[in-house]
């Protein structure tokens, strides 16, 4: 059984910044591979520690749903519930449902699902949902902890998803 109860160690907001311009590099990588911009890591209970990391594959296959599948396939729930996955973009409701389920214990995205749809537009390839995080997350029987917008980072992102989206 998983302690969801337990304290969680604070993430300084350098570690923030840090692990979303890592998740931020990622997307890049997404880019570079023929991909949409989206990328995500995990990061260990210490918030240094990058355990995984994910690109975005497909319309099914965002870069947070299968991290946290692969996550759930290689740690333990009391394990993943310490750890953090961060997100270039709000996750969707199905990542955001993954990640519940896969027991990740806190989520921290840069932008909102909303700002992204004023980088994509109507974009066919990417029909953004209006369906908040935050909305899925108060559904859940476990809290968990979800962190962003960050400010600070929002332009960047906002900069690479326009740029993508603008060619498409």
């Amino acid at each position: 059984m998983t302690d969801t109860s337990a304290p969680r160690l604070p993430r300084t907001p350098e570690q923030i910044r840090r692990h979303l311009r890592r998740a931020q590099q990622v997307a890049q990588r997404a880019v570079e591979l023929g991909h949409h911009p989206f990328g995500a890591i995990l990061v260990g209970p210490d918030h240094e520690t990058v355990l995984l990391e994910q690109c975005n594959i497909d319309t099914v296959n965002h870069a947070e749903s299968t991290l946290a599948r692969v996550a759930a396939t290689n740690y333990t729930p009391a394990f993943l519930w310490g750890c953090t996955l961060y997100t270039t973009v709000e996750p969707c409701c199905m990542c955001a449902g993954t990640a519940y389920w896969a027991n990740i214990g806190c989520v921290v995205f840069g932008m909102t699902e909303r700002d992204l749809l004023q980088c994509t537009g109507s974009h066919a390839e990417n029909p953004t949902m209006s369906v908040p995080a935050r909305y899925v997350f108060d559904h859940c029987q476990k809290a968990v902890e979800l962190i962003g917008p960050v400010p600070e980072m929002e332009a960047e992102i906002a900069a690479l998803q326009r740029q993508f989206w603008a060619g498409r």
